[in-house]
C-alpha cells in the first residue's frame, strides 16, 4: 500500500499519550476553572508560581498536553524532536524543584531520583526518532514508476517532474509547449535516468482529458500531478466568454476527470497518489481574481474530499494551496509583477506532506493570514481587505 502503516507505539509510550489525555482533559481543565486561585501553582524550568501567576502559565502546559495526545495518538513526524526537549524541560524542572523547595538531604535524594526517573523517558523519546520519522521509501517504490505531470512546461509543474524523477519516477510530461517539453524530458533523462513520454495538448479543450489518459493507458501510472491551470484579474464582466469556458474547463474538468480515469487502476494495485494544486486563493472569495478563486476552491475542496474518501485505500492525496509564487502565472494573469514563494520550495514542501495531510498551504504566513481573518473580522470585511489586495496587483 502506499501509505505507510503507523508504527508500532510501544507500552510506555502509551501510558504517556494516557497521562497526556487526563491532563488534557481532566487534571488541566480542573485546575483552570474549578481550582481557586489562591491554591493555585505551576512549576516551570523548578520555579514555582503562584496565584494569577500560576493560572495564565497553565495555558502553554495545556496546548503542551494536547499536542502531545495528538502527537502519541497519530504518532506525527513533529515529535521527534520536541518531546524529548519538553521531556528535558521537565527532567530540569524535577532536578532544580527539590534543591530550591526541600530541606536536608530529602532534596537531594528526591533530585536524584526524579532526575533518573524522567531523564530515563527523555533518553526514549530521544531515541524514538525511527517511531516518529521512518525512513521513507522513494516515491517510484512507494507508488510505482511513472508520475503524470500537467501543465509541466514551466513552474511549479517543471518543479514537480524534477523532483519526482529525483525520486526514481520515470515521467508523462504534458502541456501545450511541445518544445519545452521536449527540452525538459531531455533534462530529465540525462540528470535523473528515468524515462518519459511527451504528450502535448491543450486540456482547455473538451475531451482531452481522456484523450491524455488514452495516451497514457499502457502506463502504470501511479503519480497524478494535476498542476496546469490559470488565472485572469480584472472584474468578470470583462472576461471573454471562451476565456471563463477555459477556464473552468482547464482548472476543474480537467483535473477532476484525469483522478476519475486514474483512480480504476490506482485502486486495484492499492497504491497510487494524486496532487491537486489549488491555490490559497480558493480559501475565501477573491474580488477580482472571483473565478480563478472560485476554481482554486474546488480544487482545493476535491483534494480534500478524496483524501478522506480514499483513506486506507492505499492512495494518498494532496490539495496543495501555494500562494504568491515565482512562475509565468502572474504574467498570464495579467498581474502588476510581484514576489513570491520559489516553485522549488512549493513542490519540496509538498510532496513532504504527501500521505501526512489533506492539505497544505505552502507558506505560513498566507495560512495564519487567512485563518486569522476568517476567525477575528466579518465576511464582508475580509472579502473587502482581499479587494483592496488584488487592486494593489492590478496593471499600471
Amino acid at each position: 500500500m502506499a501509505t505507510e502503516s503507523r508504527p508500532i507505539r510501544p507500552w510506555w509510550m502509551t501510558g504517556l499519550l494516557v497521562f497526556c489525555a487526563f491532563m488534557t482533559f481532566v487534571y488541566v481543565p480542573w485546575d483552570l476553572f474549578l481550582k481557586p486561585v489562591a491554591r493555585d501553582e505551576e512549576v516551570w524550568f523548578g520555579f514555582r508560581f503562584h496565584g494569577h501567576a500560576a493560572k495564565l502559565l497553565a495555558l502553554p502546559h495545556w496546548a503542551v498536553y494536547a499536542a502531545g495526545m495528538v502527537g502519541f495518538l497519530r504518532m506525527r513526524r513533529w515529535m521527534w524532536p520536541w518531546a524529548a526537549v519538553y521531556g528535558a524541560q521537565v527532567t530540569l524542572a524535577m532536578v532544580v524543584w527539590p534543591l530550591l523547595y526541600v530541606d536536608g538531604a530529602k532534596a537531594i535524594a528526591s533530585a536524584v531520583v526524579s532526575g533518573l526517573l524522567f531523564g530515563g523517558v527523555t533518553w526514549l523519546l530521544w531515541r524514538a526518532r525511527p517511531l516518529f520519522r521512518p525512513e521513507r521509501p522513494r516515491f517510484r517504490d512507494r507508488y510505482g514508476e511513472w508520475a503524470l505531470v500537467t501543465g509541466a512546461s514551466s513552474g511549479i509543474g517543471r518543479e514537480f517532474a524534477r523532483a519526482l524523477a529525483r525520486e526514481g519516477c520515470s515521467i508523462v510530461l504534458s502541456a501545450r509547449r511541445e518544445e519545452r517539453l521536449r527540452e525538459l524530458a531531455g533534462e530529465l533523462e540525462r540528470e535523473s535516468a528515468v524515462r518519459t513520454r511527451v504528450v502535448p495538448l491543450d486540456l482547455e479543450r473538451a475531451g482531452a482529458a481522456e484523450e491524455l489518459a488514452r495516451a497514457v493507458s499502457d502506463l502504470e501510472v501511479g503519480i497524478l500531478v494535476n498542476n496546469a491551470g490559470f488565472g485572469s484579474i480584472g472584474p468578470l464582466v470583462n472576461q471573454p466568454a471562451e476565456r471563463v469556458r477555459a477556464m473552468v474547463e482547464l482548472n476543474c474538468t480537467a483535473p477532476a476527470l484525469l483522478a476519475r480515469l486514474a483512480l480504476p487502476s490506482m485502486l486495484a494495485r492499492r497504491r497510487g497518489a494524486i496532487i491537486f494544486v489549488g491555490s490559497v486563493a480558493g480559501m475565501v472569495p477573491m474580488p477580482l481574481h472571483a473565478l480563478y478563486g472560485a476554481t482554486k476552491a474546488f480544487d482545493n475542496s476535491l483534494g480534500e474530499a478524496l483524501h478522506e474518501e480514499l483513506r486506507g485505500s492505499g492512495i494518498d492525496v494532496l490539495a496543495l494551496e501555494p500562494g504568491s509564487t515565482e512562475t509565468e502565472f502572474q504574467m498570464r494573469a495579467g498581474e502588476a509583477p510581484h514576489g513570491g514563494e520559489s516553485s522549488e520550495r512549493v513542490v519540496a514542501k509538498a510532496l513532504a506532506a504527501l500521505g501526512e495531510r489533506p492539505s497544505l498551504v505552502s507558506r505560513s504566513f498566507d495560512w495564519i493570514a487567512v485563518n486569522v481573518g476568517l476567525r477575528l473580522l466579518s465576511r464582508e470585511t475580509l472579502i473587502a481587505g482581499v479587494r483592496r489586495a488584488a487592486e494593489r496587483r492590478l496593471p499600471k
